[in-house]
Order: structure tokens, then sequence, then C-alpha cells
């Protein structure tokens, strides 16, 4: 009985440390999305329009972005030291085939993640790692933005191979930042989740799922 007995704390302890070791970051309920800051991209004609709905996973945010552009943010604490893995389930209903994404004519994504991490004063002095649902490009793939060097777009998931599918992708967010900032960062200041269409003038819609980061 006492083996059993032990077999049972370490279970729980386990259970425990398990729950400990995940943060997520959204809830997609109504309340949150009144609660979200958003962010209209600078020059674009309409915002996206961001819904949620619940499926048998639970709860999603859905965009639909038609020639639109427009975030919604969270600041948030994420120490990349106990937690540096991030999780997304998302899926793409209708992508934006044909647009090149490294250019500013084609820099749209029907489905993005960005992660932030302050280093100034301002805003334009943050760098981020903008990881992307791409319509065009290879998992794998990353460049800078063409706006702006100090946020990097990097390929978690793409339509050439899961168009209109539920998949969930994790990366490493402190070795990213290592990697593509060539930067040391223990802490996140902040995220945003964006769907966008301004550039290619397009439409896209897109759903997100079950963001969280954890230990492993």
């Amino acid at each position: 009985m006492k083996i059993l007995f032990n077999i049972l704390i370490i279970a729980i302890l386990s259970i425990n440390l398990s729950s400990a070791n995940e943060l997520q970051v959204f809830e997609f309920t109504e309340t949150e999305l009144t609660e979200l800051q958003v962010r209209k991209v600078r020059g674009a004609d309409n915002k996206t329009i961001y819904t949620v709905g619940t499926n048998d996973k639970g709860n999603y945010l859905k965009s639909v972005a038609n020639n639109a552009a427009s975030g919604l943010g969270k600041e948030i604490k994420i120490d990349l030291n106990k937690t540096p893995f991030i999780n997304i389930t998302w899926k793409i209903e209708k992508d934006l085939p044909g647009i090149k994404e490294n250019t500013k004519k084609g820099h749209d994504f029907a489905a993005r993640v960005f992660v932030i991490k302050k280093t100034g004063a301002t805003p334009l002095s943050n760098r981020a790692i903008n990881y992307v649902f791409s319509s065009n490009n290879e998992v794998g793939a990353n460049f800078p933005s063409p706006y702006t060097k100090k946020s990097i777009d990097n390929v978690l998931a793409s339509t050439k191979s899961n168009l209109n599918e539920w998949v969930t992708v994790k990366a490493n967010v402190k070795e990213d930042f290592k990697k593509l900032h060539n930067l040391d960062v223990n802490e996140l200041d902040g995220l945003a989740i964006m769907s966008d269409t301004d550039n290619s003038k397009m439409n896209s819609i897109a759903y997100f799922q079950n963001i969280y980061f954890s230990s492993q």
C-alpha cells in the first residue's frame, strides 16, 4: 500500500509540474476579444475581422482579412528560461497564393504570431520574430521583413502542404532570437496575432487555437 501511495504522489507531482511548465497566452473568448489591443497597420484600407468560436478542441479565433491589416496584441511576460517553446495550433481556409512574401508588395500572411522583445524606449526599437503560416514558402524558410530588419519572418507552416487543415507547430523562441537576431533573450514582453492582406489586396480566412508556451 505504501508503494502504491508513493506512486500516486509522484504521479500527482508530475501532473502539477507539467501544468506549471505550460503558460496559456490566449483564451479566445468574447470577453478577451474586447480586452486585446487592436493595432491597425498604417495605410491599410480596412481592419481584419476577428471573431471567436468553439469546436471539439475548445475555443478558437477566426480571422477574415479583405484587403485589410490589423492585429491583436497582448502584453505578457514570458520567462524563456522556464518555457522557451511556443506552441500554436492554426488553420488557413483561404490562403494568398502567388505573392512574394519577402517583398513590400507581397508581405502578407493569412496567419502570423509575433513574439516581441522590448529593446529600447520606443516600439520602433523592439525586436520581433514573426512566426508565419506561409502561402508560398516552405517550412524552415526565414527572412527579414522588407519594412524593418528588426522583425524576422520565420515559416512554421505552409499551405503548400497543409491547406484547410489544422496544424500544430512548435518553436524554441529563445534559440530563435539567438539565431535570427543574435540576441540572448531571457524574457518576452508581448505577443500579437495578425492576418493581413493590405499589400496584395487579396482575401484570406484563418483560424488560431491553443497558443501556449512550454518547457519542452
